[in-house]
């Protein structure tokens, strides 16, 4: 081969092989790891579908440039450190996780693996993340709600059952969030003339004798804060209410549809698709660092009627014009 030719084909090699490099780094299959804390009911697989049909939407599709690899942890202490564990054995390009008691283990992990959250109600003051505009490390996602919210809770139930006067809050103690719930609500009480406990939701045993013993007082109603181990113990709850004609306000829309009264809280769907998209743009090489944790855009009231003549209340006309949807 003549001098020059070997010159134009050692060029032409060294011209398309970054090329080449780059579109296969492109088409490579990605992984995603899912931490999902709750049991794989109903509510927890449309949310987790949302999120998956998200992806899709932006070009990332299962088996095809993409692996998302699914856990389920049912709310075990146990086994979210166990997945968690896992997750991050599979060397994922991001993880996705859910709920506060997801963190500390995953961050126990890996303090490199981007992570995206959705449900966390205080990633601040549990230490996640820097600050909800600059997270830094490797963590961001959408916050659950803010504390203020908590005030909100019990303003309505006052609203809904007027001759309360004491009020239960059922909360986890173990999670920042939980003791940041229950201090805006107790601060708030007072001034509605509203006496407050705290059950804690630890187990299924220490919630049915706490909720017995407090409803043998009279005029009461309950709290229920968000916790993984309040989706653990929703069946449990929504049938002590009814047992003992106990008015209660929940922060999520599927209690109300499961029996429970009224609820006011985000949209569960909304954080779920909102967070393929940062899922996305992380898997596109942007930084969770770079990308502001988010609070909540939309909130929903939902009543439901049929339990409120079940507990002896009238629904005060302006909040059933207010509320998002009504249960007949």
């Amino acid at each position: 081969m003549r001098r020059r030719d070997f010159i134009k084909a050692t060029a032409a090699v060294t011209t398309t092989w970054p090329l080449a490099l780059r579109a296969e780094q492109s088409e490579r299959m990605r992984r995603i790891g899912v931490l999902m804390n709750p049991e794989p009911n109903e509510d927890s697989q449309a949310a987790l579908s949302a999120f998956v049909r998200g992806l899709r939407e932006l070009g990332w599709t299962d088996g095809s440039n993409v692996r998302i690899e699914t856990r389920w942890a049912g709310g075990s202490a146990s086994a979210i450190r166990k997945y968690a564990a896992e997750l991050v054995a599979l060397a994922p390009d991001v993880i996705f996780a859910t709920g506060t008691v997801d963190m500390a283990p995953l961050l126990e992990a890996t303090r490199t693996v981007p992570i995206v959250f959705v449900q966390v109600a205080d990633p601040v003051g549990a230490g996640f993340i820097r600050s909800l505009a600059r997270p830094g490390g490797n963590v961001t996602g959408f916050v659950q709600f803010e504390y203020s919210l908590s005030a909100k809770w019990l303003e309505l139930l006052k609203q809904i059952a007027p001759g309360m006067t004491q009020v239960a809050v059922l909360r986890d103690p173990a999670v920042t969030s939980g003791i940041g719930q229950f201090a805006v609500i107790e601060s708030l009480a007072p001034s509605l003339g509203i006496d407050v406990t705290a059950i804690n939701v630890h187990d299924a045993g220490e919630i049915k004798r706490d909720v017995a013993s407090f409803a043998s007082s009279g005029n009461g109603g309950l709290i229920l804060t968000a916790s993984a181990l309040a989706v653990v113990h929703r069946e449990l709850i929504i049938a002590l209410t009814a047992q003992y004609k106990l008015p209660a306000i929940y922060y999520r829309r599927s209690f109300v549809t499961s029996g429970g009264l009224i609820s006011y809280g985000y949209i569960v769907v909304d954080h779920f698709q909102r967070a393929a998209v940062y899922v996305d743009r992380i898997l596109k090489g942007e930084k969770p660092a770079d990308l502001p944790a988010q609070t909540p855009t939309k909130y929903e009231l939902v009543i439901n009627l049929k339990t409120a003549k079940a507990l002896g209340l009238s629904v005060p006309q302006p909040l059933l014009a207010s509320a998002d949807e009504v249960i007949e």
